[in-house]
């Protein structure tokens, strides 16, 4: 009985590597890559686009408005599903399993593997990657040049000084060194309190190390979140003045266009806590 049903639950891969699903290709795009799915509506046009990440139409994780996800079908990236969409154009990422990157190849579908970018060039780099991929370069110099214009206009004067913040991506994971986020915040005049926690990339702080050494701000987009009443009552009995800040979780995750709106909050954010 083990033995017929691991046949059977190999049938829809082995399927994926037979002739019978080589199709003509809809000519479409499919993204499982959420990061993917903000730099590609910005790129195309919407019947382009065959499928998107179910992530984007998470409000916890998507890195684009809801309203503008909901206007696509969504993926979860599986092999099976993906292949039967026969899109001719696949944009992963690189935690997408190499069973199912394999399964992709098999079937013959065209696949562009994207990492997390962790720089502001390595995402100017990726939009042209993906604006490459789609045929539309116009377009991708276009957004680059308006990630560039975001953040030139998020620089401070000479005269403002850095305020310390830091920023939790969830619970008490605080973003540190290394990350496309914190150039954003050095570029937007923060500086990352991370820094003083010796914090590389991402890692916890402890509400003992935050009493310790507690920074000018918090950013934070899970306000309500049990940690975050614990940090704010822990700074309240301590008499610190830490600011509570929201930042959208949307504004987080990703390069590409996101990184326009999140310069624009970093740099609103920094002239609210000029003295």
């Amino acid at each position: 009985m083990r033995r017929i049903r691991a046949l059977l639950a190999a049938i829809p891969l082995a399927l994926a590597g037979c002739g019978s699903v080589s199709h003509e290709r809809t000519g479409g795009i499919v993204s499982t890559n959420p990061c993917a799915d903000a730099t590609l509506v910005e790129l195309v046009p919407p019947e382009r686009i065959t499928a998107i990440s179910s992530y984007s139409r998470d409000p916890r994780a998507t890195s684009m408005p809801l309203d503008v996800a909901r206007r696509f079908p969504t993926t979860s990236g599986t092999a099976e599903e993906v292949i039967a969409l026969r899109p001719a154009l696949v944009l992963a990422s690189d935690f997408t399993p190499p069973s199912t990157l394999s399964a992709y190849r098999r079937a013959g579908l065209r696949t562009l593997v994207l990492p997390i970018s962790p720089s502001l060039a390595a995402s100017e780099q990726q939009v042209m990657q993906i604006a490459r991929a789609v045929g539309e370069i116009p377009r991708g110099q276009a957004l680059v040049a308006h990630m560039r214009r975001a953040v030139a206009a998020a620089k401070p004067s000479y005269t403002e000084r850095e305020p310390e913040a830091l920023l939790f991506l969830s619970g008490n994971l605080a973003n540190g060194a290394g990350t496309l986020l914190d150039e954003m915040m050095r570029r937007a005049g923060l500086r990352n309190g991370a820094a003083r926690f010796g914090l590389a990339v991402t890692n916890d702080i402890t509400n003992e190390a935050l009493l310790a050494h507690p920074p000018q701000a918090i950013l934070s987009a899970e306000n309500s979140s049990r940690p975050a009443h614990l940090r704010r009552a822990m700074f309240a009995a301590s008499g610190a003045r830490v600011k509570d800040i929201p930042f959208p979780g949307s504004l987080m995750n990703c390069g590409g266009p996101v990184v326009i709106p999140a310069m624009a909050r970093l740099a609103e954010i920094r002239r609210g806590l000029q003295p």
